[in-house]
């Protein structure tokens, strides 16, 4: 697991989690299907791991550049309330998620993979990346997950907050 940031809290403090959707949900490409619409692929590993940040308390919002159906679907699947689109400001989307979820931004975590997550990876308690996030996030990240976006590299990122929380992944799954 990553060192804590001087200043910034560990992920035993971490109550959320926000998520950046392409590059970090998916693997960052876009594939068009033959009516034009977009597909993206989605990894067991990271809905296996958003359910467990759920099941474990964690509150969760999906911050996305883009305004695809998709991710309303995806939401909708894994039962994430808090969903902002086609977002070009993330630090005032987090603020936003932050406000609406009565949570102070330092018990938020953040993970994105891009430069346009910057500003929220600055703002929140503890930032996160997949391992092949651009070089200036990976600087500015708290946790960098050894796996790439899209192939769990959020699944790694709740390993490490339950782990650091003192919860066992197999018992969280078994909450209702």
């Amino acid at each position: 697991m990553a060192e804590a940031i001087p200043g910034k809290p560990g992920l035993e403090h971490i109550r959320a989690l926000a998520l950046d959707v392409d590059g970090v949900l998916t693997d960052g490409g876009l594939w068009w299907g033959p009516g034009g619409e977009d597909w993206k692929r989605f990894s067991f590993a990271d809905i296996m791991g958003v359910s467990l940040a759920r099941r474990a308390g964690l509150v969760l919002a999906l911050i996305s550049g883009e305004d695809s159906p998709l991710v309303d679907r995806y939401a909708e699947k894994l039962h994430i309330r808090h969903v902002i689109k086609g977002c070009r400001d993330k630090a005032a989307a987090l603020r936003d998620f932050a406000s609406a979820a009565g949570l102070d931004l330092t018990a938020i975590c953040y993970m994105g993979d891009d430069i346009n997550d910057l500003p929220a990876m600055r703002i929140a308690g503890h930032s996160a990346a997949p391992a092949n996030a651009a070089s200036a996030v990976l600087a500015q990240a708290g946790f960098i997950a050894k796996r790439p976006g899209g192939n769990g590299a959020v699944r790694e990122l709740v390993e490490a907050i339950l782990t650091a929380q003192n919860l066992n992944p197999e018992q969280v799954l078994l909450q209702p």
